[in-house]
Formats: C-alpha cells, structure tokens, sequence
C-alpha cells in the first residue's frame, strides 16, 4: 500500500481527525465533533511542542488515518527516550487495507529516527480487535494500565 502519503497534520485536518475519533463506541462517548473549539485549542499546543508528531494518512487528498506520536525525554532505563502512540484511527471505509500497520511503522521509524530506545502504546481494554492488531505487529502487553480522570 503506497497511494497515500502520511504527513504532519495541519488545522484544515481538524474536523476530519475529530470524525475518526468519534466513530467507534468509546469515541461516540467522549469526543463533540459539532463543537471544533477545544480541538483547535488542543492542535495549537500540539502543534508548538517539538515533541509532539501529530500526523494524518492522505489518500486522493482526504483523510483517511491519524496518529499521534509523543516522544518523551526520562531518566529511567539509563536516560532513555520513550516514544508514546495514541488516538491511532483509521477511517471505516479503510479499516483492512494495510494504513494501519503502515501508520504504526512510520510511527516506529520516527521513533527510532528521535532516538527512542521503546515505543509504547496503551489500548482500551474493550478493544480485543486491536490488541490483537498490536500484537501481530510486535507490541507486547507487557503492563496493566491506570488512569485517574482529573475533570
């Protein structure tokens, strides 16, 4: 699969990067793709932040996939730099063409590029579709997540 490039995300991305995030079951609940205010607010901090890589897969000019990598500088592991991939999404009528495995592997390339010494992810526990995905292509559950909501 090559007919399609993957790039930085742009504020003109918004709206469709926030339809991907809204279009699963989990997503349906927290994300407001009629409100794009605190989007674009979040974009503007993403977008300053050289350690944040928030990119889109773009097909025949639409976009078609989105992830976001965060690459974070630590002192455990002898000062090794992690790299971090979240909201990876991919949109329905793409889901099984091979984007998402060629959007994880960007993702470990720039992570490798940045100097990363381990890649991580977290996956909602309800999503055994993507576990699985994730396992096939190297990741281990290797940890039990927590999450504390602050709002």
């Amino acid at each position: 699969m090559t007919d399609f490039e993957i790039r930085r995300a742009t504020a003109d991305d918004i709206p469709a990067i926030v339809v991907m995030l809204a279009d699963d079951p989990l997503g349906a609940r927290r994300e407001s793709p009629d409100d794009p205010a605190p989007y674009r607010t979040a974009f503007e901090r993403l977008d300053q932040d050289p350690n944040q890589h928030l990119v889109v897969a773009v097909r025949d000019g639409r976009t078609v996939g989105t992830l976001q990598l965060t690459v974070v500088p630590g002192l455990s592991r002898r000062g090794a730099t992690r790299s971090i991939i979240e909201a990876v999404r991919i949109h329905a009528d793409e889901r099984g063409n091979g984007l998402g495995t060629e959007l994880i592997s960007w993702a470990v390339e720039e992570s490798r590029r940045q100097g990363c010494a381990l890649v991580q992810l977290t996956s909602d526990a309800t999503r055994i579709d993507a576990h699985r995905f994730y396992e096939r292509l190297g990741f281990e559950a290797s940890h039990i997540g927590f999450k504390l909501p602050l709002d």
